[in-house]
């Protein structure tokens, strides 16, 4: 891929997903400028969000944990709301291609991802020692606790980083730089 290449395949995403934010209506917004020509088909596009999806809930994470770290588990069920109201048309996108996938290729590849973010979930909250069918039903509960209070486009309350004076952490911090 050249450099070129690469960052028109970048804007293009950024396209995609901001059309999603803006509909939130879980379809792959395959109408966006420049999507057949960069992506080629819709499942390379849903994979690109995926991705996406995947790094930013990572990154969430790990920051929650550095917040939280005697609560891993309220910490990663924050960190899923907080990637949700990042991206809300991508986390559209793929809850409904989870649940109606156009093709057994798709079905496969979606069930694949979220099982792997399962197990993210409950292995970061310290829920599951090894990957594998249990930390996928732990993570998945994670994730449907997180989703009780989650609603599509509205932005959670949930503290920001720097308002962490509710963790021990930020407690600690917030004494020492008095």
């Amino acid at each position: 891929m050249t450099w070129t290449s690469h960052h028109r395949r970048a804007d293009v995403l950024r396209d995609v997903i901001r059309a999603a934010d803006e509909r939130l209506d879980g379809q792959l917004p395959l109408d966006t400028p420049g999507v057949t020509e960069t992506f080629g088909d819709e499942l390379s596009l849903l994979g690109a969000l995926q991705l996406r999806w995947h790094t930013r809930l990572a990154g969430h994470v790990e920051r929650r944990l550095s917040d939280q770290p005697l609560d891993l588990e309220n910490a990663v069920a924050l960190a899923w709301l907080a990637a949700a109201d990042d991206l809300p048309g991508i986390r559209a996108v793929l809850d409904h291609h989870v649940a109606h996938p156009t093709s057994p290729e798709m079905a496969r590849v979606m069930a694949v991802a979220t099982g792997k973010e399962h197990e993210m979930l409950a292995l970061m909250a310290g829920r599951a020692s090894a990957p594998g069918p249990a930390a996928q039903r732990v993570g998945r509960a994670i994730e449907l606790g997180a989703r009780t209070s989650y609603v599509p486009g509205r932005r959670s309350r949930t503290p920001s980083r720097s308002a962490g004076t509710s963790s021990l952490v930020g407690r600690i911090r917030a004494v020492l730089a008095a």
